[in-house]
């Protein structure tokens, strides 16, 4: 058991993790949209030579909770390089969200 299951467990909150998702999405692009209620997240998977990304997976967070989650992510990213070292970050084009230097087009 991972620390994080053990964590979990201290605080009496157990998580169950169905068969149908124990083995994810692989998600290479995100969208993150808001309103004032809400933050949603799109994640979905862009491959080479497929002129539309499909949306495998949408999270809607309540404000806090999605600053909760950034601050998890930033603990998170910091233990990774720590152990591991620095995420290196290819050149891309300022405000560009595609990995594969797609055009714009409909997702």
């Amino acid at each position: 058991m991972d620390n994080h299951q053990n964590d979990n467990n201290n605080n009496g909150l157990q998580l169950e993790l169905p068969q149908s998702v124990s083995q994810g999405e692989y998600a290479n692009f995100a969208v993150i949209t808001h309103s004032s209620s809400d933050f949603v997240l799109d994640f979905a998977r862009i491959l080479p030579g497929v002129p539309k990304a499909q949306v495998k997976s949408r999270v809607i967070l309540a404000p806090e909770h999605a600053k909760r989650l950034l601050r998890a992510l930033q603990e998170n990213i910091s233990r990774y390089e720590r152990e591991f070292g620095p995420i290196q970050i290819p050149y891309q084009e300022p405000r560009t969200a595609a990995p594969f230097g797609m055009g714009s087009g409909d997702a």
